[in-house]
Parts: structure tokens; sequence; C-alpha cells
């Protein structure tokens, strides 16, 4: 098996999942400062701050960030897809309800799956891992519930749903964003950029996508009305900080070193993760379907990260 497609070990598995429930949070972050912050508004500040600790970072560990080493191409192409994503999440989610764009997002770990199957060495999956990524997706669909109307799409924050009605276009966006993240996985971990710091991989994704945000921001009318309160600014700060600046580099680490497939598996715990911050933080209501939920994916997982 080639090193940069072995099984997760204790230490990935217990990082992912670290990851995950940060990532699940940081959806609760997002909508948290929606009131106070427009989401590309948001996706600008809280990039150029994580580039911000990048460069300290480097600057630091003495990691080289501008040498000569053949990943200028892709690093621009998998910066190109991190922008270009976000954009399809947050200009999507107002054109249909929050559980129908969690279900179409995370599809990505199946695009991955998919495609590393075809393209990457050491990333072909057997039956019981096809099915183990079949039942955790299916336990996502169960924990989101059945598509419902929403006519204040998120919680309030102004990013409703036209009419009440989910629309074919917002559906198409948050699933154009799940082969998005997808596709940057894979280039990731197909290309020279395996075999770079995880720190440069992480910079091309920052460098690349802030100027996107900005343009986007400016094309939608996007700006600050006035100043954010306290909360919306920690908010922004978890994002920014904890999520951007930290658990992405974690992540790229990952892909390095570990089988593509096996660890976005793993993301399907991130929307189950998000049902439970929204439980704590916002006082979203939990029923019996999420606990049944949460052992589908668990037993998916299990499956998937079993030895063929």
């Amino acid at each position: 098996m080639t090193p940069h497609a072995r099984p997760l070990d204790a230490l990935a598995t217990a990082t992912i999942i670290a990851l995950s429930l940060s990532w699940g949070l940081n959806q609760v972050a997002i909508k948290a400062a929606l009131p106070d912050i427009p989401p590309l508004v948001q996706g600008v500040i809280r990039s150029s701050g994580a580039l911000a600790m990048l460069l300290a970072w480097a600057w630091a560990r003495r990691v080289r960030l501008l040498s000569r080493d053949g990943s200028l191409l892709p690093g621009l192409a998998a910066g190109t897809l991190f922008g270009i994503e976000f954009i399809m999440i947050y200009r999507g989610l107002p054109l249909t309800t929050a559980s129908r764009g969690t279900i179409f997002l995370y599809t990505a770990p199946l695009w991955v799956a998919l495609g590393g199957s075809w393209l990457l060495p050491g990333e072909r999956l057997g039956t019981l891992q096809w099915f183990g990524l079949a039942l955790a997706f299916f336990g996502v669909v169960v924990a989101i519930g059945s598509p419902q109307l929403a006519g204040a799409g998120a919680g309030g924050s102004g990013l409703a749903v036209p009419g009440g009605t989910p629309t074919l276009l917002g559906d198409a966006l948050l699933l154009a964003s799940g082969l998005g993240w997808a596709a940057t996985t894979l280039v990731i971990k197909g290309t020279r950029l395996v075999q770079i710091a995880p720190e440069k991989t992480l910079g091309y994704q920052l460098v690349v996508s802030i100027p996107i945000l900005v343009v986007a921001a400016l094309v939608f009318g996007e700006s600050l009305g006035g100043t954010p309160r306290p909360a919306a600014v920690g908010w922004l700060a978890y994002q920014t900080i904890w999520v951007v600046g930290i658990t992405y580099g974690l992540w790229f680490a990952l892909v390095k070193h570990y089988s593509a497939s096996r660890l976005s598996a793993f993301t399907f715990l991130t929307p189950l993760f998000g049902v439970l911050a929204g439980h704590v933080v916002l006082g979203d209501a939990i029923d019996w379907p999420f606990a049944a939920a949460a052992g589908l994916v668990v037993a998916g997982l299990v499956l998937v990260n079993r030895p063929r």
C-alpha cells in the first residue's frame, strides 16, 4: 500500500473526529454571526486572519512557503476550487433549507471515494467499504430529517428561503459545493501538493481564495452595516483562529499521510456534531431519529475503515 494511502491509526482517527466536531460547531458559528456579518464578508475576514496566523507560524517554524517545488499550478487549482466552493455554499443556502443543503454538501465523501478509486493508487475500496460509506451517508440523511419548508431558513438570520419553498438552484449549488470539496481533496492527494508542507498547501487555499471571496462579496453587494456585536466577533474569531487557522492545516496534514477515502468518510460526523451544537448553543430540538442516525454513521465508519 502506498505510504500516502495507509489506513487510519488511533491518532489519525482521534484527530479527524476532533476536526469533525470543530467543523460541526463552525456551522453554528457562521449562523450565529450572520445577523451582524454577511456570509461572504465572514469568509474574507476569516481567511485573511488565518493567512496572517499561517505566515507567523511558518516564520517561527522556518517553513519555506516560496520555494520552487513544482506545486504552483496544482496549488492555484486547489485554491480556486476552495474559494468557489465557499461561494456556492454561502449563496446556495439562502435558496434551500439547511437540511437539504447539508445533505447535498456532505455527498463530498462519496465523490472522494468514487474519484479516488479511479484516480489514486491505493484508494480503491472493497464492497464492504462501499456499503459502510452508503450506510454512513444514510445516517446523515436520517439525522437531518426529511426536508421541510423553512420560511426562515437560517434561524432568523435573514437567509430565508424565498416564499418558504426550496429551489432546485439552491440544491444544485450545495451539490456543486460538495463536488468542489471532493475535487480539492483529490487535487491535493493526486498532485505535488501531497509532498509539500501542509502549511504551504493551506497557504495556497487562503491566498487564492481571498481575492475570489472579495470579488464575490462586491458582486453580491455585501458589506458590514455597522460595528458587530461582541458575540458575533467571538464566533468569527472561532472560525478564523481555530477552524481555518488550525484545523484546516491538520486536515491537509492528514490527507498527505492517510487514505483520502477513509478520512473523508469521517466527515459524515460533521453534520451530526452540527445538530448537537445547534441543540446546545441554539436550543434546537433533538429527537430519537438522531440517536438512530448516530448509530448508523458509527457503524458505517467502522465498515469503511475495516481492512479489506
